[in-house]
């Protein structure tokens, strides 16, 4: 990875339409970001590569959507309600507010002195139908986690499963950060990709660290830098409620070691506390001819948008291709948000335009991200799908007219080689 500032990655990702700040014609909204083309494509491709290993890729998790807004006995079971906080102090003199755990004896704006630190309830708080009092409060989910516990009974009820086994989602969660920050890294809208693994109670080691490798198997199929991402053993006291052991697992961003994923081993908390609340039974039969058991969770939580990023930075390379300056994204071909781009050499020659446009056509049924550019020069094309990270840029040129061949050139290397047209479905990573 290049030595590379948050500003260098916040200037492309603007500037190349992957993601943009919040309401920004209105000046913005703290701690909001929204997606541009390349974005969204970037995004799926995490949360799809993420699906096919964890989800459709195995045999034993099965995948749910569960709502945003869940019933708020829920939260209250899960602790969130009582203990989901960050300690929170307002500046005495300029009254801005800050995390208490983030920031030295005075106010790093103005100086000024400090108040007493307390604790600020994260959950947004939100009101059910048309009455806003007491009995109609719910809460913007925080996690997806408890969507999974809730729903454990339906699926064990549907499919009958054995231990171990999973419960996998993807969705939005949403919290009311004291002091978002660091770009994507600290948001106040987030998306989550977890899994709930269900096992028996002494066999949660062996789990633990079966998902421990798969956590590495996924930043290695993304392409993410392994020699920036940390382990580190989250000590008695720091660990959340529910957790009997975290590992986290930091990367080395810009701005500071921070964490990227967790693995936590939530105990049988999480069921118990639901199943003590609702009255509902969420045990699973394990054996014939013995008592049911409330399985104990071991949980691999992974955040889309510090993926991202992160993916940003490892893929994010300086060079002087051609005695120039170029900046590149060096995306792998499965992850890129485009596989390739199509090109009239001259997009004042109709019978080139048409061409390309068939070729173009073609490739977008079997690889639909698939970018045309006519816009410019070709070397200018070239670094412009460069700095978005497409592998491969195909050029229809006069040749092509007489043989249906084209110019293929390499992202990395910058290299070009000619190919068929029928050969071009095989080179794309759809």
């Amino acid at each position: 990875m290049a030595e590379v500032s948050m500003e260098k990655i916040v200037s492309l990702a603007k500037r190349r339409g992957f993601i943009y700040p919040g309401s920004e014609i209105y000046g913005g909204l703290s701690g909001t970001w929204d997606y541009g083309p390349l974005g969204v494509a970037l995004k799926n491709n995490i949360k799809n590569i993420w699906w096919q290993m964890f989800v459709d890729g195995r045999e034993d998790v099965f995948g749910v959507d569960a709502a945003i807004l869940m019933n708020p006995k829920a939260w209250e079971a899960s602790g969130h309600v009582s203990g989901f906080s960050d300690p929170l102090v307002e500046c005495k003199k300029c009254k801005r507010r800050f995390r208490a755990d983030q920031i030295g004896e005075s106010c790093p704006e103005c100086g000024g002195a400090l108040g007493q630190a307390r604790q600020f309830n994260m959950m947004f708080k939100t009101h059910i139908g048309a009455m806003e009092d007491d009995a109609s409060v719910t809460y913007l989910r925080p996690e997806t986690a408890g969507g999974i516990f809730v729903n454990f009974k339906n699926i064990v009820d549907s499919f009958h499963p054995k231990l171990p086994f999973g419960i996998g989602q993807i969705g939005k969660a949403f919290r009311n950060e004291i002091a978002p920050r660091d770009f994507i890294f600290r948001v106040r809208e987030l998306e989550q990709m977890e899994i709930e693994y269900f096992v028996r109670p002494s066999e949660w080691e062996k789990s633990f660290e079966e998902w421990r490798n798969e956590v590495y198997r996924y930043t290695e199929a993304l392409g993410i830098d392994k020699a920036l991402i940390h382990e580190l053993e989250v000590p008695d006291g720091e660990r959340a409620h529910y957790s009997k052991r975290t590992i986290d697992f930091e990367f080395d961003f810009p701005f500071g070691r921070k964490e990227l994923y967790g693995l936590a081993y939530r105990t049988d908390f999480d069921l118990s506390a639901h199943e003590g609340a609702s009255g509902a039974s969420l045990n699973i039969l394990d054996e014939e001819g013995k008592p049911a058991i409330t399985p104990h969770v071991v949980e691999p939580s992974f955040g889309v948008e510090r993926t991202l990023l992160a993916l940003l930075l490892s893929a994010y390379t300086e060079d002087g291709l051609g005695g120039e300056p170029r900046t590149y994204l060096k995306f792998n071909a499965r992850v890129a948000p485009i596989k390739a781009a199509v090109f009239p050499l001259l997009k004042n020659k109709p019978e080139l335009v048409a061409k390309a446009r068939e070729v173009y056509r073609m490739l977008k049924k079997t690889a639909p991200q698939i970018m045309w550019d006519d816009n410019g020069n070709i070397g200018k094309r070239y670094r412009r799908q460069d700095e978005i990270g497409t592998p491969a840029c195909i050029t229809i040129d006069f040749d092509t007219l007489e043989n249906d061949t084209v110019t293929v050139r390499s992202r990395d290397t910058g290299e070009q080689m000619r190919v068929s047209i029928a050969e071009l479905p095989n080179l794309i990573v759809s």
